[in-house]
């Protein structure tokens, strides 16, 4: 099969496609025919070197891209229930350093990080759901703000931003997004109640918010890693939570801080998938590409402005 891949760390010129066999689905794995995979900073990090610069993982040998997969069930091992050949499934990777991500032909996941696709959604749509929208979910579970509290969502307008407002809409939150100009339509309509604008020319952010929510908003999801200009925001003894590939900020005035690890979870892909089926996630597919343009989608990513995800096709 093909897969893609990295032998050193460096530009897009780094990525190639590798002629590889077939992986076996071992205990209590799923072997996934791919059919998208998305592509996220994630991978830009791990292809630069940036994530082993962290120690996260060691970069050392061929290392595999990617971690979200919609595809369908080749073969299943010893132990597997809940999911049979020929499902159509999602899943994702959540591990680092791995010879071949979900960026293949074909990938095998361990069955707890697979569930059944949504039937409403076409393959690359559906790819959108797992990292992106695992990250939203967990990090609202984590808050665990009671409805018709206030919750600041940074980076409104990105991938896990905007699974962000529309969970927490659904969770009876009053939702203060924070966006760049031009992205306020968007963001109310997937449920914000307020926007405030973000970028060099902005007012301060917790000055912004603070005018609309006085004394600050109960939470807030830093979706665009702002760091201490989106704690600000929040009143004391509020809860923050840090998608930790930026770091988090101190905990001031009482402020919980909350690191966000995201992990592959059948019951939660599992909500995510109903959710999306009922109308109240709307993934965003920014383009499609195959397999073998990969460093176009890694310069696309990397350029920002997108409005979704790019997604590869093997």
């Amino acid at each position: 099969m093909r897969a893609l891949v990295i032998d050193s760390f460096g530009g897009p010129e780094a990525l190639r496609i590798a002629e590889v066999p077939v992986p076996a689905a071992g205990p209590g794995q799923v072997l996934i025919r791919v059919e998208a995979a998305t592509v996220h900073p994630v991978d830009l990090a791990t292809r630069s070197g940036v994530l082993a610069e962290a120690g996260l993982m060691a970069g050392t040998g061929r290392t595999g891209l990617g971690w979200d997969v919609a595809g369908v069930v080749e073969a299943t091992g010893p132990g597997v229930r809940g999911v049979r050949l020929g499902d159509r499934v999602v899943g994702m990777n959540d591990r680092l350093d791995v010879e071949l991500g979900t960026q293949a032909e074909y990938v095998v996941l361990d069955a707890h990080a697979v569930a059944p696709a949504p039937v409403s959604l076409a393959p690359a749509a559906a790819a959108t759901l797992p990292l992106a929208g695992l990250t939203a979910l967990q990090a609202l579970d984590a808050l665990d703000l009671p409805a018709g509290e206030t919750l600041l969502v940074t980076g409104a307008a990105g991938a896990v931003g905007g699974y962000a407002v529309q969970l927490a809409a659904a969770r009876g939150l009053r939702v203060v997004a924070a966006a760049r100009p031009g992205d306020d339509e968007l963001v109310r309509e997937l449920g914000a109640e307020h926007v405030v604008a973000t970028g060099p020319d902005a007012p301060r952010l917790g000055a912004a918010v603070r005018s609309l929510v006085p004394g600050g908003v109960s939470g807030a999801l830093d979706g665009a890693v702002l760091g201490a200009s989106a704690l600000d925001a929040v009143r004391s003894g509020g809860v923050f939570a840090a998608l930790v590939a930026g770091g988090a900020p101190y905990p001031l005035r009482g402020i919980r801080v909350l690191p966000v690890w995201v992990r592959a979870d059948t019951a939660d892909l599992t909500r995510l998938a109903s959710l999306a089926d009922a109308g109240d996630l709307t993934p965003r597919v920014a383009a499609t590409l195959p397999l073998t343009e990969a460093p176009e989608a890694h310069r696309r990513l990397a350029k920002g402005g997108l409005r979704g995800r790019v997604v590869l096709v093997p």
